[in-house]
């Protein structure tokens, strides 16, 4: 993607950095600086630092995150300790980082939330919305959802499609789900389906440019049936195809499909 990337920069060395950066000292256009918690108390000097060299540079900070369960899963699974705690356990760790990082949190242009990410669906945003710096993607997530099981936490947007005819209490399609042939014409021969499928599309093709306008990077947006297997199912996918045609970039969660 054209940058210099630099992993750990103690603060003190980027305003010598970025003057090596202005002069056209560096062989480089475009510049990465990573900075965490490993700088321990040194960070409390990047606030107003980034104030000062943002007088003179077109600087944008990026600030990466994810929800605890999530961390402690990763760590957990890569077997690494925190690099903040090796004596005390992940949970103690990370309060501690999120506790130094919240005042450079303040000042984020871009604040990303690497929770519902996979390593491949990060690489491609990351890439979409720093290849060219005046297209701002967003991610639209499709969840299904059974209500029995409550509404997702994290929604944007929630929809109740209990209004279309359950599947559930028709015995030959009953232990399908939505992604089933069967299902999905079932569901779609309602005219009641097509008509707010077709709405859904105008008022996503109408909210979304906005959202991204205002800075938005995630949009979550939830359909709900009673159990989750069927309609649910059935329109999220369908959606996110539509969103898909239209250009944008769309994931599909079921949550409750399974259960």
């Amino acid at each position: 993607m054209g940058f210099y990337c630099v992993d750990n920069l103690p603060v003190e060395l980027i305003p010598i950095f970025a003057e090596l950066h202005a002069s056209g000292q560096g062989d480089f256009a475009r510049a990465a600086l990573l900075v965490d918690a490993r700088e321990g108390l040194q960070l409390e000097k990047l606030p107003p630092l980034l104030r000062h060299l943002r007088q003179d540079n077109p600087i944008t900070l990026v600030f990466i995150e994810a929800a605890e369960d999530a961390l402690v899963r990763r760590y957990s699974e890569t077997r690494r300790p925190h690099p903040l705690g090796k004596n005390y356990s992940v949970r103690e760790s990370l309060a501690h980082e999120r506790a130094l990082m919240e005042p450079i949190r303040k000042l984020a242009d871009v604040v990303i939330d690497t929770t519902k990410f996979n390593v491949h669906e990060l690489r491609h945003f990351i890439t979409e919305r720093f290849k060219n710096p005046d297209h701002r993607p967003m991610l639209v997530s499709l969840v299904s959802f059974g209500y029995k099981y409550g509404v997702p936490s994290d929604s944007d947007l929630v929809f109740d499609v209990r209004f279309l005819p359950n599947p559930h209490f028709v015995t030959r399609l009953r232990k399908f789900t939505g992604r089933d042939p069967k299902v999905r014409r079932y569901i779609r021969s309602f005219p009641q389906t097509g008509e707010f499928l077709r709405r859904m599309e105008g008022l996503l093709t109408y909210l979304i440019p906005h959202y991204i306008q205002e800075g938005k990077s995630y949009l979550t947006i939830a359909f709900g049936c009673t159990g989750g297997k069927h309609r649910s199912v059935m329109l999220a996918e369908s959606v996110a195809k539509g969103m898909q045609k239209k250009g944008f970039t769309a994931k599909v969660i079921h949550r409750d499909i399974d259960k």
